[in-house]
């Protein structure tokens, strides 16, 4: 058994024995030996029943973002801070809805995205908004504005490029224009 199947079983077997025990985990996805890694959130809808990160309309963004700096899926590892879909009822529908992660599910997942970080190890590490950014980082005052679009190298000599997350341009439009700039800040760092 590799190493990422045996952190997954290991996860598997904390969460249920944990709150978390009836959700459905999505791990990450990809590359086992790849140049860059993405770190998002957590899963939606969408990748809690695929089983896979960014494949929701997330995914999409993700797609377009890839070709914009000239690599495809498979040539990369996506996963994700939280390995479950936070949710919460829709007071008009009744139906569960995604919502931020809580303090208490990063702090439960986030000793295994370390290690995946550290299985995978990835030259890049590209984080998707705030909170892969302050998980990674460990800077609980991070915010993506700040920090978004500049390199900055870790302890470990990996490679941090902080990105807004896709699904910030589907609610947000006018960052379209700054994620634009920030891939094209990548895709000039990663030919060279």
């Amino acid at each position: 058994m590799d190493h990422l199947t045996q952190l997954c079983a290991r996860l598997q077997e904390a969460a249920s024995a944990s709150p978390y025990a009836e959700k459905k985990l999505v791990f990450g996805d990809g590359c086992q030996n790849p140049r860059l890694m993405m770190i998002g959130e957590a899963p939606g809808g969408d990748e809690e029943k695929q089983g896979r990160p960014f494949v929701g309309k997330a995914g999409k963004n993700l797609s377009a973002f890839l070709e914009t700096i000239g690599l495809k899926r498979e040539e990369i590892y996506i996963s994700n801070v939280v390995k479950l879909r936070p949710t919460k009822e829709s007071p008009k529908t009744g139906k569960a809805v995604n919502r931020p992660p809580s303090k208490d599910e990063i702090a439960f997942f986030l000793p295994f995205l370390q290690e995946e970080i550290k299985v995978v190890n990835p030259q890049w590490i590209v984080t998707l908004g705030n909170v892969p950014l302050k998980a990674v980082t460990g800077d609980a005052k991070a915010v993506i504005g700040d920090w978004h679009g500049k390199p900055f190298t870790l302890e470990d000599g990996k490679i941090l490029f902080p990105l807004y997350h896709p699904a910030a341009i589907i609610y947000n439009r006018a960052l379209s224009e700054t994620y634009q700039q920030d891939l094209m800040t990548l895709k000039g760092l990663l030919e060279k």
